[in-house]
């Protein structure tokens, strides 16, 4: 049988034996969210890291403090925006250890106009284990009644109740993917099967039309031998999040390209990747349950989808270009140059590294389009995430 997490191998199995063989989307689903033996459900061994500089990945918030001091600072700027109400909302979608979480919150004990005392931060996250982190990193504010609050998943949120901020970072690239390949002039899906005692992939119809609507709408034609990836579950997530947000701005953060690059020649096998011990792999039928799975974001079509639900596009821009924009140099300056720290706060800057790689789509309600200081630098053109797309 495949490697991985012993039972989380054989529920797949198991279900692949009553149901034929599965669309890959839904063994991604299994591998990271199988309510028990999942990648990011289960609750690791003791003396295991699965995010950090000693586990399968890290991200920027293992870097640096620095990226959750700017979101704090954007947040201030957002709440003078909206005329300092009471609540102030802050909303963090996919919150991973919760170290973000915590540097936000520091980040705002400083913001003026008493926000602190008005602030309620609200984690959403569906895994047992990962919640348990998050508490454990937040274990100074949970003593302030009513400040730190969870909720499963965007829908627990009630229409139109939020006032504030929404963000993410590294969320949607971790939603279960569909797999096609154009094979003879037409297009096929990836579903897993298993043969020898391994996941092994077949070619078969779709899944569901919506693959191909997906598609059409941003007037992708893929050419033979093509494969890539579809993510359905994106457009659904910014819907939900368009529709819980009253007034204020939505900010997801995130490795990814506009469709027109994300469906370009140069990546003609897909984006998908697994992530083990801080190595890359483009196998998921080996480490089952026990390796991150991510592919790349298409925030033209988060765009499409936001300004079709309310959302207006306030900009688009990388991490670098973000950061810059809050005042990272003066965060910057108060740091030893040949300090550790200073060289972590680079990191998140690299224009060969996290500083591009990382895309920030940053959306509006209810509000006149605003000047945000973290969209002071802008280096895409304002048609890259339209091009080419129809309602």
């Amino acid at each position: 049988m495949s490697t991985g997490h012993p039972q989380l191998v054989a529920a797949i199995a198991s279900e692949i034996a009553r149901e034929g063989p599965i669309p890959f989307v839904r063994f991604m689903e299994l591998a990271l969210y199988h309510p028990q033996f999942g990648y990011y459900m289960r609750f690791p061994e003791a003396g295991v890291e699965r995010i950090g500089w000693n586990g399968d990945f890290y991200t920027s918030s293992d870097v640096h403090p620095i990226l959750g001091q700017a979101i704090a600072r954007q947040a201030a700027q957002i709440d003078a925006l909206l005329g300092y109400p009471d609540p102030f909302t802050v909303v963090e979608m996919g919150p991973g250890k919760g170290l973000l979480a915590s540097h936000v919150l520091s980040g705002l004990q400083l913001a003026p106009q008493s926000l602190a005392h008005r602030l309620r931060y609200v984690l959403i996250e569906c895994s047992p284990a990962m919640r348990a982190m998050q508490q454990r990193h937040l274990e100074l504010w949970l003593e302030q009644p009513g400040c730190v609050s969870w909720v499963e998943d965007v829908g627990s949120l009630a229409q139109e109740s939020v006032r504030g901020l929404m963000f993410s970072n590294e969320l949607p690239d971790a939603f279960p993917v569909h797999r096609v390949q154009k094979k003879d002039h037409a297009l096929w899906e990836v579903f897993v099967d298993v043969r020898d005692d391994g996941f092994v992939e077949r070619l078969q119809g779709l899944s569901t039309r919506a693959i191909a609507e997906y598609l059409q709408r941003i007037h992708v034609e893929l050419p033979e031998g093509y494969r890539t990836e579809v993510n359905l579950r994106a457009p659904g997530w910014m819907s939900q999040v368009a529709n819980s947000l009253e007034q204020g701005v939505v900010i997801t953060i995130d490795y990814g390209h506009a469709a027109e690059d994300l469906y370009g020649p140069e990546r003609s096998r897909g984006t998908l990747l697994c992530y083990h011990s801080q190595m890359a792999g483009e196998d998921p039928y080996v480490r089952v349950g026990e390796q991150d799975i991510t592919a790349h974001v298409d925030f033209t079509t988060l765009a499409t989808v936001g300004e079709q639900s309310g959302l207006s596009v306030t900009g688009f821009t990388n991490q670098m270009s973000f950061l810059m924009g809050l005042g990272i140099e003066d965060m910057m300056a108060q740091l030893a140059p040949d300090s550790a720290e200073f060289r972590a706060a680079i990191h998140l800057l690299k224009p060969e590294g996290m500083g591009r790689t990382f895309k920030i789509l940053v959306q509006h309600k209810a509000l006149d389009r605003p000047a945000l200081d973290g969209l002071t630098f802008r280096p895409f053109f304002g048609s890259a995430l339209s091009r080419h797309v129809t309602a």
